[in-house]
């Protein structure tokens, strides 16, 4: 769903740029409210702020914790703390500048920040102590400690540096099937460039001898982005990319494998070993779990940046999956992954939080607007939502098998479902090429071997009553269902999901806004499963006759097959993981 920043109020398809985040704060992201271009350096003798330890990760960890301990004389509530990477951060490391002549005095926005008075001594004290959590994120790492708010920042103070052991360790393992059903993907970000090191992946069956697959190795800078604040104040270096594809795969056998970088003087710097089972073929009748939410982003574990306003139940949804990740076969995000909106640190952050699911199961992303709407870049939508990343960052960090890596766009065969995933920040239209994409991928399944048919989009093109979609009474992207719904009924889609919407609802089999029996081809469910964290949306105050259940809460949802006669989908709160809803297809 849209943040903050909003483009003028359009008909049509550029309408849906007017539902926006509240005064409140609610859905303004944190980093954006650090107006750190106005900071100024104020070096305050009397004031001071420590960390420790220095050194991190000596074991091999990718995460640590930091306390920090700070003075000043006259305490306030404005004052806080901000962990920046590199641990240099001044002027000298803006683009373009020398350290000297008119400019900023810092231009990196900080990755994370906390208030002072969270010390519940500070105000009366002037002194306080704060835990951070860090993780590997391939620089140093300093705490800049702030006087004036976030609106008008003065830099008071320098901690000492803190670094990993190995900043350019390899890290956050990341699995997507690959173009054929039998090759799985692996992901990864380190420090090492391939003039340094050549990356790759160790991986085999159990009991098996090992064999290394070779990794591609890609990265992007600045220029490669598209606008503000991704190119200037959130930009950070993303480091390098990897990924390596493992193929001929057994179906549902289990893998394991480790990710490396053989060093120029033979040193292999490891990753953790993990572990995979691999993907059924095409009309294999088995049990077949798949989990499908959108709209998570990520959270702090150690409270910072209030995230609770922007994305509070990120971390909920996390790790009721990973409670639930013995009995999950893959995941699909559609849509608004990690909301950086232009700050690319997040980017890292999100990793690292979804990193337990991502290298054990497949991981399949959606675009969003939060990944790729900007304007003049390509966009259907002409917001702001990427912040500037035009979805560069999207489509480097996590594999998907699309034909172009702009039009994300692609096609899934998992078993006994074939999925066709839309690119709802592309034309979708009739005589578009993405509608006769997502007609062959439609209407070239086989029915009797790969049974359920499902359609997935970020942006809701069938049907949904939240308020915004409700507002004019189209109940949906405008446009949408005239050009898609026909796509739908005859290739008898069985469920199409969607995000962007920050809640969840279900309707009855439906076309033309009409009920249909069920298991007659006649009709689709539409699912919305946009509660996956970040704050939530209201619905209009009736229901229409085609929405069966709603429920304005955090969740996911969970598609379970074992065999081509009936389909089952269950709706799981976040906060306890359990069934609040659910539904049966069956067929002949």
């Amino acid at each position: 769903m849209r943040g903050a920043r909003l483009a003028p109020c359009l008909p049509l398809l550029l309408l849906a740029a007017c539902w926006g985040g509240g005064a409140d704060g609610h859905g303004v992201h944190p980093l954006s409210r650090v107006a750190i271009h106005r900071a100024r350096v104020a070096l305050d003798a009397s004031a001071a702020v420590r960390a420790s330890p220095n050194l991190l990760g000596s074991r091999g960890e990718d995460t640590a914790w930091v306390t920090v301990e700070f003075k000043i004389p006259r305490a306030s509530d404005g004052d806080w703390i901000g962990v920046f990477s590199p641990s240099n951060f001044n002027a000298s490391t803006c683009p373009g500048s020398h350290g000297s002549g008119p400019g900023p005095a810092i231009c990196s926005a900080p990755i994370k920040y906390q208030f002072a008075n969270y010390s519940s001594v500070y105000n009366r004290s002037g002194t306080g102590a704060l835990k951070f959590q860090l993780i590997n994120q391939r620089q140093d790492f300093s705490f800049g400690f702030f006087t004036g708010g976030l609106s008008n920042p003065a830099l008071v103070a320098v901690s000492n540096r803190i670094v990993f052991a190995n900043p350019k360790a390899p890290v956050y393992p990341r699995l997507a099937l690959g173009k054929t059903w039998n090759e799985m993907t692996v992901t990864w970000t380190s420090g090492y460039g391939i003039s340094e090191a050549h990356p790759f992946v160790e991986w085999g069956m159990k009991g098996s001898h090992p064999v290394h697959a070779p990794a591609d190795t890609v990265t992007f800078g600045r220029e490669s982005l598209c606008g503000e604040p991704a190119r200037s104040v959130g930009w950070r270096d993303p480091g390098f990319i990897h990924t390596a594809f493992l193929k001929n795969l057994s179906p549902e056998k289990e893998y394991y494998y480790k990710i490396g970088h053989t060093l120029h003087d033979g040193k292999v710097v490891w990753g953790k070993p993990k572990s995979f089972r691999a993907p059924p073929y095409p009309g294999q009748k088995s049990l077949q779990r798949v989990v499908i939410f959108g709209d998570m982003g990520k959270d702090e574990r150690d409270g910072s940046n209030e995230y609770q306003n922007y994305q509070p139940a990120s971390l909920n949804t996390t790790d009721a999956l990973i409670r639930d990740l013995d009995n999950t076969d893959i995941v699909f995000h559609i849509g608004d992954i990690s909301y950086a909106n232009g700050y690319l640190s997040q980017w890292d952050q999100f990793t690292q939080q979804v990193e337990p699911i991502t290298s054990r199961v497949p991981y399949m992303i959606a675009s969003g607007n939060h990944e790729r709407d900007f304007p003049n870049s390509g966009s259907l939508y002409n917001g702001t939502d990427s912040g500037g990343e035009c979805g560069v960052p999207a489509e480097t960090m996590y594999y998907a098998p699309t034909e172009k890596r702009d039009n994300f766009w692609y096609s899934m065969d998992y078993g006994m479902f074939r999925f066709c995933v839309a690119d709802s920040e592309h034309d979708w239209r009739e005589g578009t090429e993405q509608y006769r994409f997502l007609d062959r991928c439609l209407g070239t399944v086989d029915r009797p071997k790969q049974p359920w048919l499902v359609f997935i989009a970020h942006r809701v093109l069938g049907y949904s009553s939240g308020f915004f979609y409700g507002f004019d009474g189209a109940f949906a992207e405008p446009m949408a269902r005239q050009s898609l719904e026909g796509l739908w009924r005859r290739h008898r889609v069985d469920v199409a999901f969607y995000g962007h919407v920050h809640q969840y609802e279900r309707t009855c089999p439906v076309y033309e806004e009409r009920c249909v029996p069920d298991g007659h081809g006649q009709g689709t469910v539409h699912v919305v499963v946009g509660g996956g964290g970040s704050h939530l949306s209201s619905f209009t105050a009736v229901a229409p006759p085609w929405s069966v259940y709603r429920e304005m809460d955090y969740g996911f949802g969970k598609l379970t097959a074992s065999d081509a006669r009936s389909l089952q989908f269950e709706y799981r709160r976040s906060s306890d993981g359990k069934v609040y809803d659910s539904f049966t297809l069956h067929r002949d």
